[in-house]
């Protein structure tokens, strides 16, 4: 995604291909920081309070001092502005334990093109650390899973614990379908509690869908009658096929989509 603007706790704007970490902070060595993406709808972060309580959340997870969400706020304005009042656009803010920074990017630009025709997910193997739940920039082994799924021919991974419980993607939750019902995994479970996914389950019962959250196996998945992913910048994207596994891109995904549209 193209870097549209920059912003640093201390020092206000700064040009987006200007250096914002020190050679000398701790989080560049250890990758003890943490990060949060939140999507811009014309101009305005969807629930950004929820993103810094989670950045926050993180903070304490990793070892961090909590960054000062007021501080958050006012970077994320200054950027979002620069980057566009009205626009769409992703903002990300990270938080080093010393060094707080926001910054604005344009949106990828297949997400309309991947949601009409669903996304292709691999399997991956998973072993959660001790970081499940907190969204720290020690991100290779997400990427990691990403590009051995990439190797498969998929699109995505989807986390599978090694007794076979479904988790969820590498930067992503994972949802199906079993009739009117809609199941994804546990936050009690090690996965990240989406801000998206919290979204749609205050949505779902108005589009007619109840939800579960609970410990699932695999097998549930793959006799769905629908599956689909949510994040904050994919905001709710169909899966059209599962290890091979084909799906078809159900009504849930479509409703929650449109249901999520319409509340921001």
């Amino acid at each position: 995604m193209k870097l549209l603007a920059t912003a640093v706790a201390g020092r206000g704007l700064v040009a987006p291909d200007e250096p914002v970490f020190s050679a000398g902070d701790e989080a560049l060595l250890r990758g003890q920081a943490v990060f949060e993406t939140a999507r811009v709808y014309a101009g305005t972060p969807f629930r950004l309070d929820a993103h810094v309580e989670r950045l926050r959340a993180s903070a304490r997870i990793v070892g961090l001092p909590d960054a000062d969400a007021a501080e958050c706020e006012r970077l994320a304005a200054l950027v979002v502005e620069v980057a566009g009042k009205r626009a769409d656009r992703a903002l990300r803010l990270y938080w080093t334990g010393t060094t707080l920074v926001a910054t604005a990017s344009a949106l990828p630009g297949d997400l309309e093109e991947r949601r009409a025709r669903g996304i292709r997910l691999a399997v991956v193997p998973w072993s959660a650390g001790t970081l499940a739940g907190a969204k720290s920039t020690s991100y290779a082994e997400n990427m990691a899973a990403q590009r051995e799924a990439a190797a498969a021919g998929a699109d995505d991974a989807l986390l599978v614990a090694h007794d076979g419980t479904v988790l969820e993607a590498p930067t992503a939750n994972v949802w199906w379908r079993e009739g009117s019902r809609l199941l994804t995994p546990s936050v009690l479970l090690p996965v990240l509690a989406g801000v998206t996914r919290s979204a749609l389950l205050e949505l779902a019962p108005a589009a007619g869908y109840e939800t579960e959250e609970g410990t699932f196996p695999l097998e549930r998945v793959l006799l769905a009658d629908e599956v689909f992913l949510s994040s904050s910048i994919r905001e709710v994207m169909p899966v059209s096929a599962v290890d091979g596994k084909a799906f078809e891109l159900g009504p849930a995904a479509h409703d929650l989509q449109r249901a999520l549209r319409s509340s921001v």
